[in-house]
């Protein structure tokens, strides 16, 4: 008899460990990726797909433009610039080393310039010149990126200078810069068609320096930024985002790659490719709720309305295993009661996003509109419905 149960015993572990392994082979193995670190992000799901060592502390060349740009945006935004001021061309800035848009001091360049000279030739000069017009001096402005990385929760980065020659302790990692870049990609929207300017030259500067060296906007439709970066420490790095139509979803598709230390600008662009490649065939994008459908109707205690609808502005999507959108599962985590007053967009509760009884995502959900608190009679009485419930 104790032979029967240990014999039945080991045949429950090893089904056991069949279900695990069937489980395991449901997440789809990234490709072999030959960089120091990279990462593979839906956007539209706000999902990762893909990682390696994206916590490790690297140095992030010519993507520290990203910040310097963010910050350039912000002071657009702002109306502290305008696209058609002209800004002086400091000596420090014409002798920039590095990469370079070629302007010197006799000019006057408008600051639209010299963003296309900051993404498209990736020039040491324009990004200082830049730094100078919205910081006053450089020094101010790299205090101003390492202000602004705080704010946007980027733990583990630090800048030395707003172009990204190697410095000690300027460094980043890549879940930083993909922080940065979404961040980038959501806060302005309108400056992000500077980022697909395949070739760009300011008059009177060598026209062989006129092309992007960002190589899938050459090669790849979809590809729409953002930027490269190489020094001798860093190795050859970038940061690359493509968009794609797929019609169940009502529109594109985005996926950001990044890749750090590589070993070429073909290296780079090439796993680049790889990786979203292998997300847009890998992973399948399941719209779950239209942007503005009530996810639940959860009834509120004390308040005018007697329910109210939690779910999100925009349209809540996930990333799933091809082929597996029929087995996902979501369940609401709110808290209980809900007590008004509860103001529009106001944080309630929690989708879980389940597929396989295993977790795939949680998106925060929202009151969608304002729930005024009631009269004190209704208050009242609502209290004494909850005490007796």
């Amino acid at each position: 008899m104790n032979r029967f149960f240990k014999t039945l015993r080991a045949l429950a572990v090893t089904a056991a460990a069949s279900i695990c392994l069937i489980a395991v082979a449901q997440v789809p193995v990234p490709p072999e990726v030959a960089a120091r670190s990279y990462l593979l992000l839906d956007v539209t799901a706000n999902q990762l797909l893909a990682q390696k060592d994206i916590d490790t502390a690297v140095e992030p060349a010519s993507l520290t433009k990203l910040m310097s740009a963010y910050l350039v945006f912000d002071a657009l935004k702002a109306k502290k610039i305008t696209l058609q001021q002209t800004l002086p061309v400091s000596t420090r800035a014409w002798k920039m080393p590095g990469s370079r848009m070629f302007i010197d001091p006799k000019m006057q360049v408008p600051v639209e310039d010299l963003i296309k000279g900051l993404i498209v030739q990736s020039g040491n000069d324009a990004t200082i010149a830049l730094a100078e017009g919205v910081g006053g001096t450089v020094e101010h402005f790299v205090e101003l990126m390492n202000e602004q990385a705080k704010v946007l929760g980027l733990k583990n980065t630090v800048y030395k200078n707003p172009e990204g020659l190697t410095a000690p302790g300027h460094t980043t990692t890549a879940r930083d810069l993909s922080t940065l870049a979404t961040r980038l990609m959501r806060d302005f929207p309108e400056y992000m068609h500077y980022y697909s300017i395949k070739k760009y030259r300011f008059p009177g500067t060598p026209s062989t320096n006129d092309t992007n060296r960002n190589l899938l906007l050459f090669r790849d439709p979809t590809v729409d930024g953002l930027k490269t970066g190489h020094t001798e420490a860093a190795g050859y790095c970038m940061v690359v985002t493509a968009k794609r139509d797929f019609p169940n979803l009502g529109g594109g598709r985005r996926l950001l790659s990044i890749v750090l230390g590589t070993a070429s600008e073909n290296a780079r662009a090439n796993e680049s490719q790889k990786l979203l490649n292998w997300g847009y065939t890998a992973y399948d994008a399941v719209r779950l709720f239209d942007a503005g459908q009530p996810v639940a109707t959860p009834p509120v205690w004390k308040g005018k309305e007697n329910t109210v609808k939690l779910g999100r502005p925009e349209a809540i999507v996930v990333a799933v295993p091809a082929g597996s959108a029929s087995k996902i599962k979501t369940y609401v985590a709110r808290p209980d009661p809900l007590v008004a007053p509860l103001a529009k967009n106001q944080p309630v509760g929690t989708l879980k996003v389940s597929l396989a009884d295993q977790p795939v995502t949680e998106v925060q959900l929202v009151a969608l509109d304002a729930v005024e608190q009631a009269g004190l009679l209704g208050r009242a009485w609502d209290a004494v419905r909850l005490w007796i419930k």
